[in-house]
């Protein structure tokens, strides 16, 4: 009884740590977007400030630049995450199901990239899109990262687990690839697609290095290069960056909560075989 008391008290006390540790650094950006310059790194260090400064946030939100670059971001976001969704649940349906020349030569092609760093490719992937053109444009963000090697295995592994008396029952029905695929594995998709498609938001939202080496037009600046910007050219005004570096995270903070249970539940369901 004492022992599993000890433990219990163990485990709340260690949850109780991750999440302060967490929320900590979040809630001290929050409250600093209410700071003067001088207050975010005054020594010594002080969480709340003297006076607060609610201007701060509705000078950020009455940022034209702001404004846009939240605006493209977000609906290249959506972009880009319904494109991954199309493009690597098609190729593990068809590495799972499907049964074709060549089959385990391409799916080591395929996944070979989870192993080789973005970083390495960086030049060589900027010199491809330069020689199509797509500078400059919304495309260079969306199209080179949608197949995604990562994405590709985890559904793969989850299409694996659906028995496939059920497709073998489709096939005697008559019914094609296309149509088992529409009908069968999309809606048992639910889960394992909320966990890509937050995967997949993310990865376009908090991107930096790609946006900055593509994309030198002001008309197409992502929320991120907004941020560096800002610090950059009005780096002493530590309050009103703290403002709009909270505003900036708020849209995926709300994302992962509002899908928090999927995730759990498709990250599970993916990893059972």
């Amino acid at each position: 009884m004492k022992a599993s008391l000890g433990r219990r008290v163990a485990t709340y006390s260690l949850a109780a740590l991750i999440v302060i540790s967490t929320t900590l650094p979040l809630a001290w950006m929050l409250i600093s977007g209410f700071k003067g310059r001088n207050e975010v790194l005054r020594t010594p260090f002080q969480f709340f400030p003297d006076v607060w400064m609610w201007q701060n946030y509705a000078a950020i939100l009455q940022d034209p630049a702001f404004l846009q670059s939240m605006a493209l971001t977000f609906a290249g976001a959506l972009l880009f995450t319904l494109l991954s969704l199309v493009v690597n649940s098609i190729a593990a349906y068809a590495f799972a199901r499907l049964d074709f020349r060549g089959k385990r030569f391409w799916w080591v092609y395929c996944i070979t990239p989870m192993f080789i760093p973005g970083m390495a490719i960086l030049l060589t992937s900027y010199v491809v899109v330069s020689n199509l053109g797509m500078l400059n444009t919304l495309a260079v963000l969306i199209i080179p990262g949608a197949a995604s090697a990562v994405q590709m295995f985890f559904i793969r592994q989850f299409y694996l687990n659906t028995p496939l008396a059920i497709e073998e029952a489709a096939l005697i029905d008559g019914a094609g690839r296309w149509r088992i695929f529409w009908s069968i594995f999309l809606p048992q998709s639910q889960g394992v697609f909320v966990v890509v498609g937050v995967g997949s938001f993310l990865a376009y939202w908090n991107a930096y290095v790609w946006p900055i080496l593509t994309i030198q037009d002001p008309g197409l600046q992502q929320i991120m290069q907004y941020i560096a910007g800002f610090r950059s050219e009005r780096g002493n005004e530590w309050g009103l960056l703290m403002a709009g570096s909270t505003l900036a995270a708020l849209p995926t903070i709300l994302l992962v909560l509002i899908f928090q249970r999927y995730i759990v539940n498709g990250v599970r369901l993916a990893g059972m075989k």
